[in-house]
Parts: C-alpha cells; sequence; structure tokens
C-alpha cells in the first residue's frame, strides 16, 4: 500500500499519544477514525475534528475496512486486541504502533497477523507530562524523534510507509533501529532518564520543596510526573536492558562522589568537561529527547 489521502486510516488507542496522530493526520487532510475504550474520548475528539468517526467496541467491519491500523496502547493491551480482534484485520493492511518498547511484542505480534497483513513497529519519542485525548496536540512532534524499527519479515514498501507516515506527523527526524538496537537505546535514553527523575523527586522528603527550587531541578524532574501504569510496564518489558544502564550510571556517578570525597578538583573538572562537550553536540540538533 501506499499512504495517500484516500488511505483510509484507524487508531486504536485515543489517548495523548493516538489522539495527537489524529489531530496530525486530520490536518493533512487524511480521514481517520478510532477505537477506544471511552465514549467521552471519542465525543471529544469528534467535536474538536480531531477524527471523523469512533466507537467503544472493536467493530468488525470498521476493523476490516482500514487500510493502516495504528495501535496506540499499552504492549499488552496491544497483544491482548490483536488476539482478540486480529482476525478482522483485511488482507493487504498494514498495522503499525506507538509502543516504547519493541523486542517483546513486535514477533509475538507477528505471530497472531492474519495472512497477507504486515506489521511494522514505531516509536514517536515525544509525550508530555498529562494524559487523555484533551490534552493532545499535534506540536509535541514538531521537534521530536520518530524511530522505525523493521524486522527482516518487513518488506521496503512497509517500511517506505512507516516513515512517510513520521514525515506526514511532522517530526523533526525520522530514523531506523533494529528492535534490539532501539530497546538498548531506549533503556538510556528514556527509561534511565525517567529512573532519575524518579529518584529525585523521592529521595528528599524536606516540606515545600516547591518553594525552594530553580529551573535546574525542575527541567531534571520535569519527567517524574509519570504514567505509573504505563512506565512501570515499559521498565519490567526492558528490564535486562534498562538495569545494565542504570548499573553503568551508578559507576560514573560513584567516580564523581569519590572525586567530591577526595577534594579531587582535577577529576571533578575532567567529568564536567567531558560532561559538557557531550551535551553540546545535542545542540546542533532541532531536537533533545
Amino acid at each position: 500500500m501506499k499512504l495517500t489521502k484516500d488511505t483510509k486510516i484507524l487508531i486504536v488507542g485515543l489517548g495523548l499519544i493516538g489522539g495527537s496522530y489524529a489531530m496530525a493526520l486530520t490536518k493533512q487532510g487524511y480521514k481517520v477514525r478510532a477505537i477506544t475504550t471511552s465514549q467521552k474520548s471519542i465525543d471529544y475528539a469528534v467535536e474538536h475534528n480531531l477524527i471523523e468517526s469512533g466507537t467503544i467496541t472493536p467493530d468488525p467491519q470498521l476493523i476490516s475496512d482500514s487500510d493502516l491500523i495504528i495501535f496506540a496502547l499499552y504492549p499488552h493491551t496491544f497483544l491482548e486486541w490483536m488476539e482478540q480482534n486480529g482476525q478482522n484485520i483485511s488482507k493487504g493492511t498494514l498495522i503499525t504502533d506507538v509502543t516504547g518498547v519493541k523486542l517483546p511484542i513486535i514477533y509475538k505480534i507477528e505471530s497472531l497477523l492474519p495472512e497477507g497483513i504486515e506489521f511494522i513497529a514505531a516509536h514517536p519519542m515525544a509525550g508530555r507530562e498529562v494524559y487523555g485525548v484533551e490534552n493532545a496536540t499535534d506540536e509535541i512532534f514538531k521537534d521530536a524523534n520518530y524511530i522505525v524499527t523493521p524486522t527482516e519479515n518487513n518488506s521496503p514498501q512497509a517500511i517506505e510507509v512507516c516513515e512517510q507516515l513520521g514525515r506526514v506527523l511532522g517530526f523533526a527526524s525520522v530514523s531506523k533501529l533494529s528492535p534490539e538496537e532501539h530497546d538498548d537505546m531506549i533503556g538510556f535514553l528514556s527509561q534511565l532518564t525517567h529512573c532519575i527523575a524518579i529518584a529525585l523527586m523521592t529521595c528528599n522528603d524536606s516540606p515545600h520543596l516547591e518553594n525552594y527550587t530553580g529551573d535546574s531541578f525542575r527541567d531534571l524532574t520535569r519527567i517524574a510526573k509519570i504514567n505509573y501504569a504505563m512506565w512501570s510496564e515499559l521498565f519490567i518489558l526492558n528490564k535486562k536492558n534498562l538495569i545494565k544502564h542504570m548499573e553503568k550510571f551508578e559507576l560514573e556517578f560513584t567516580k564523581l562522589k569519590q572525586a567530591l570525597q577526595n577534594d579531587d578538583i582535577a577529576t571533578m573538572r575532567k567529568i564536567m568537561r567531558k560532561s559538557t562537550e557531550r551535551r553540546s553536540r545535542f545542540d546542533k540538533y532541532p531536537c533533545d529527547n
């Protein structure tokens, strides 16, 4: 298939990301419908012109009539949905996702696919500290990265459509990683950073910290306001990679701590110079994930 304005797009899961996908695609003139569990979310999306129509039940006719299905669900919900409704997807349909881990789900989803249906996984590196379709905005894609994670079972055409989808959505950068590379990279760049933010917010019980803080603490802990249901699942699914990066972080933090204990200014400055040099590379690009 090719992604055109005639492509019938179905989004399954109309939360923040699903709703933001719907907004971006509808603005570009694509026909978007949705399935989600909340009638309130459907009503909001229709009223605000994010989707043409939607339903709270997995309507077989709506599913079979779709050319491209985007799953904006938690990993376990994605698997359950495919087990229960995958048989209604028509031959020739392309499906993709937004999930934050890949290895634990990609091959399981592929094993559930009816003949003639292809799954090409992707990960939008975008989000906010609020949830739900009422907080959806396509602005979150403007400075963000979009990662396509093909397997050897994916066709060049499916990869091309998925990359095109990232560009249509308005992402600043579209790239490719294998599922293995993705999960390792995300364990460091995303999951570890959330762990650090959580630890910062929970390691000091002094009252009224918000009255004394500066921007540095606010910046470092922005992502500590966390969707604990989703992130705890992602942490567990990518446990091996995440623990590996947590241990590397602990080692580096210990170096800095020991330098401080020993009044070793030279070592502290060496670590700081290394940090400054590496961080400056990110400023060359439009996004900072």
